[in-house]
């Protein structure tokens, strides 16, 4: 079958809509080409970034890099291609384009592309910002404070706050001609009812600046507040983010944590253990006293105890026992290995009072009963 090269290019001149078909075949042709290859131009365009990044990457992977960076950079290939496509043809007068009465639309249609652009572009930034915090957290997982472990994500997400609001001024006055100023005073004025609908959103916001200022705890810590604890996992805007100690991942408000009493419990130098041990009643005294004695030493002589005295006394005579007060201090903020050194302690105090021949106190009470008609006669007594 031969093709006739005067019949192709004849068909290919032929107009529709003041287009020729060679024009639609071309803007097809590109929007087709360009969706099949934009996923590995954009990689090869996401190397070449990587590139100027690179030496100070602090050994942050290519992948992570491309992750953040191909999804934005994807959005403007798309914003061009399009471009490029239908930059080939032309608006058919019949559709009014260029109508005085009709170009709202084309100027709304121009406007839109341009703020999808900006937009794009500023969601690049963002993402360029969030990789760079990144190398900022492979900075401070070096160093031996932990303040820095808390500050990077913070000023990140800070940063990414005023580019994001940068971006939108931008798209309000260089797309669509807002007076920016204007626009700023005119929210001063608002600001009172403004500030009284997101009160406690702005007390969250003042709150997250008073504890990256003050700080009370780091990123690591343990911490009590509300009788909530758990160890802090993240520090945000508006709340804070714990881990406790039973697997769950509780948000707290950040106002809550600068309004009531917070115990940092990494803080703790010591965690203090205080409980009876209760014996019998038929306790000789030298054995109650021999008790005593060897529970100190023992407290005195442990390696995680010694360092604070322990208090070791025959407290009170209880309803059914002896009650000897032990109070003593481990030597650890880990609350795993406070309870292991405790039950190291209780388990010796067992063969303590074992060993001097006395038993451990039960719940006991003695019942008589009285006779209904001679009550100096028990129930014992008229069996």
């Amino acid at each position: 079958m031969k093709f006739d090269l005067t019949e192709i290019n004849s068909w290919l001149r032929i107009v529709v809509w003041r287009n020729t078909l060679e024009d639609y075949l071309w803007a097809v042709g590109i929007l087709v080409v360009g969706f099949v290859i934009k996923r590995a131009l954009s990689r090869i365009m996401s190397k070449w970034v990587f590139r100027i990044f690179q030496n100070g990457s602090e050994g942050v992977p290519l992948s992570e890099f491309l992750r953040l960076i191909r999804p934005p950079v994807e959005f403007l290939l798309v914003l061009m291609i399009v471009f490029v496509a239908f930059e080939r043809l032309k608006v058919p007068e019949v559709w009014g384009w260029f109508d005085i009465r009709k170009t709202a639309l084309r100027i709304m249609i121009d406007k839109l592309y341009l703020a999808a652009l900006i937009i794009g572009l500023g969601w690049a930034g963002v993402r360029v910002i969030k990789f760079v915090g990144l190398v900022f957290v492979r900075k401070a997982e070096k160093t031996e404070s932990r303040v820095d472990d808390q500050l990077v994500p913070f000023f990140r997400d800070l940063a990414i706050l005023f580019f994001v609001i940068g971006v939108i001024f931008i798209v309000l006055g260089k797309v669509f001609e807002v007076d920016v100023l204007t626009l700023v005073t005119s929210l001063g004025i608002g600001g009172l009812a403004l500030a009284l609908a997101a009160r406690e959103t702005l007390e969250n916001l003042f709150a997250s600046f008073a504890l990256m200022l003050d700080r009370p705890f780091t990123l690591g810590d343990s911490i009590n507040v509300g009788g909530t604890e758990g160890t802090i996992e993240n520090i945000g805007f508006r709340s804070t983010r714990l881990r406790t100690f039973d697997g769950s991942l509780v948000t707290i408000p950040n106002r809550l944590l600068t309004s009531q009493n917070l115990d940092n419990l990494t803080e703790r130098r010591l965690r203090r253990a205080r409980y009876f041990v209760r014996v019998g009643y038929d306790t000789p005294s030298d054995a109650l006293q021999a008790i005593v004695k060897d529970i100190q030493e023992l407290i005195d002589g442990h390696e995680k105890t010694r360092q604070e005295p322990g208090v070791v006394r025959f407290d009170s005579f209880g309803d059914s026992s002896l009650d000897i007060l032990v109070i003593f201090y481990v030597l650890t903020q880990d609350v795993k290995e406070f309870n292991r050194v405790k039950e190291e302690i209780n388990l010796s105090i067992i063969k303590i009072v074992e060993k001097h021949g006395a038993r451990f106190a039960f719940p006991a009470r003695e019942l008589y009963i009285r006779n209904e008609y001679n009550p100096h006669i028990s129930a014992e007594a008229e069996k």
